[in-house]
């Protein structure tokens, strides 16, 4: 009879646990977990396209309007006490999403909520080394985080129109930037150099009130991927090896999963972040567009989530979120160039205590939403109703 009694009182406890780290449909945030984010009233999108910006393309020689169609998908980071946003800029020449040449775009901001931007691009399809990597689809899709010692790294996808391939840029400034071209190039002699790869988060930590990219057993640490989460490691931030099971093949992290908003991708977000109860891995799910997808959230949607991994092995993951906790829900976020509602979620900053995060709406605006931890606010609602 103990031994029953103890089996049972076992069994509740495991699951409360289970209970605690699922998101349940009364939409409650597990302990470990961040937000709500709030949209500031009356503010978003932050960033929208402007016709009358012109760029001398050093490629073309054309002055062409480098953000005329679309402005979207932004990283972010902390300089000189104000927030920049790097944002994805597509012009006017061709038709569709990624059949456009992308370049990304600078905005400077003293809130957070109000940007400066620049007339010209920071970074950009060039005649230099990444010329064959990046022409004519361009640079899409950053994410960007500052070692201690002050140097910039942003990982954005390469895009030539016939492979897409992550590359890292480094800066001083988010306005100079050196590049150094495809970052598995050189592991395992080249074997994973023409896979298509996208959406870095590097792992980062908050040090004495300023987030900073830390090593994790004596390696920087890098999730990455579109159609399930990888990893890689590095010693130098830019060149970088996938971690491998034991067969050498990609190790599959967290993958998509039937019946729920990231049923048909799970894609890397901005930096990851370590804290006391563990990493937190902020992605974007994409639902299906068939049965498989969860019903409550529109068909080929990209939503927010969070997951979490171990702090001693970071390729351990430990929770999930079964709900996003940031959804399409303003009509720009759930229709634009990508029709069927977009947030997509790549830049995150610490800022006067507050975290400030920078989306994706529909493919074609920037919008921020901001989570204060000293206060409760419930995420997004699972349904408009």
């Amino acid at each position: 009879m103990m031994n029953f009694f103890k089996s049972a009182k076992i069994l509740a406890l495991v699951l409360l646990t289970q209970i605690c780290f699922a998101q349940t449909d009364n939409h409650t945030l597990p302990g470990w977990a961040f937000g709500g984010f709030a949209r500031p009233a009356n503010v978003n999108p932050i960033i929208s396209p402007d016709t009358s910006s012109r760029f001398t393309d050093p490629v073309s020689k054309k002055q062409v309007a480098w953000e005329a169609n679309d402005t979207f998908n932004p990283a972010a980071a902390l300089k000189n006490g104000k927030i920049v946003v790097l944002y994805r800029a597509e012009d006017l020449y061709g038709t569709g999403i990624g059949f456009r040449t992308s370049r990304l775009g600078y905005a400077e901001s003293n809130d957070g909520i109000h940007f400066t931007r620049r007339k010209t691009p920071v970074l950009y399809p060039d005649n230099d080394i990444a010329k064959k990597y990046e022409w004519p689809g361009g640079c899409e899709d950053p994410r960007v985080a500052i070692t201690p010692a002050g140097t910039y790294v942003v990982f954005y996808t390469e895009w030539n129109r016939d492979v897409p391939r992550l590359g890292a840029a480094t800066s001083k400034d988010l306005i100079h930037w050196k590049k150094h071209g495809p970052i598995f190039e050189t592991a395992y002699r080249g074997k994973f150099f023409n896979i298509a790869s996208k959406s870095a988060s590097i792992l980062t930590k908050v040090v004495n009130g300023k987030q900073v990219i830390i090593k994790i057993n004596g390696k920087y640490w890098l999730y990455w991927g579109e159609h399930h989460v990888y990893a890689a490691t590095s010693s130098n931030l830019v060149d970088w090896a996938p971690v491998v099971n034991k067969n050498g093949e990609l190790k599959e992290l967290i993958s998509p999963r039937k019946g729920y908003f990231d049923s048909d991708l799970t894609e890397c977000g901005p930096p990851a972040l370590m804290t006391s109860k563990g990493i937190i891995l902020f992605y974007n799910g994409k639902n299906k567009a068939d049965e498989g997808r969860d019903k409550r959230f529109n068909a080929n949607s990209y939503c927010a989530g969070q997951a979490l991994f171990d702090r001693k092995d970071p390729s351990k993951p430990l929770g999930r979120l079964d709900v996003p906790f940031l959804r399409p829900m303003e009509p720009f976020e759930k229709s634009g160039q990508y029709i069927n509602g977009t947030v997509f979620i790549e830049g995150m900053v610490y800022f006067k205590k507050k975290w400030f995060l920078y989306y994706g709406c529909a493919d074609s605006r920037v919008g921020v939403a901001i989570y204060d931890p000293s206060k409760s606010t419930p995420p997004d609602p699972v349904t408009d109703k």
